[in-house]
């Protein structure tokens, strides 16, 4: 059986600066694309379900995997990268810290995780995952930089933000267990199709 392994991003945030980043929830429109991809059936075959421990990702997750009837495995290090020590930043200015981030990837910026390190950690933690007994697809539910740097180090490519994800969140790519090579970049979550059918 050849085994296939999705990684999603959660969609949609309610941005609340009072509130520490990994507990933000989805906004109303994150939400709705998540029951919208759990009411599609676009997931069938899929027989695990891990996650981020941060909210927003738990919130994308669980849906799913009701939809599924399986339950989520959530793991503590499949976190976003560590910005905790700048907090919530206004977006022009976490822009730029993202372009810093992904442009020195072994500089720690104001304090941020290195781009390096949290590519080795997320690295780890899939691989952590997929060595373990499978026996059906897996979806992996996390976040927009830290699946853009797995993306990188499974394709072979040096860490840089132009293969960062769509505006929005809410993205996925998929690879095949054996080889674990992309078959291509980040697309919506709405591209997603029920198994037997294209696009």
């Amino acid at each position: 059986m050849a085994i296939k392994v999705r990684y999603l991003t959660h969609p949609q945030v309610a941005v609340d600066p009072a509130v520490p980043v990994p507990l933000w929830s989805l906004s109303a429109i994150g939400a709705a694309r998540v029951r919208a991809l759990a009411g599609s059936g676009a997931l069938r075959g899929t027989r695990h379900v891990i996650s981020s421990a941060e909210v927003k990702a738990v919130e994308t997750a669980e849906p799913l995997a009701r939809a599924l009837g399986l339950p989520v495995v959530q793991r503590e290090a499949m976190h976003e990268n560590d910005r905790s020590a700048t907090g919530f930043l206004p977006p022009a200015e976490f822009e730029a810290m993202a372009d810093a981030f992904f442009g020195s990837p072994d500089m720690s910026v104001r304090g941020w995780e290195t781009a390096r390190a949290a590519q080795a950690r997320i690295v780890a933690e899939v691989e952590a995952v997929l060595s373990g007994p499978l026996d059906g697809d897996v979806l992996l539910v996390g976040h927009g930089a830290v699946g853009t740097l797995l993306w990188c180090a499974l394709s072979g490519q040096p860490i840089s933000r132009s293969h960062d994800q769509l505006p929005g969140g809410g993205c996925w790519y998929g690879f095949p267990l054996q080889g674990r090579i992309p078959e291509s970049g980040w697309q919506a979550m709405e591209t997603l199709s029920p198994p037997g059918k294209t696009g």
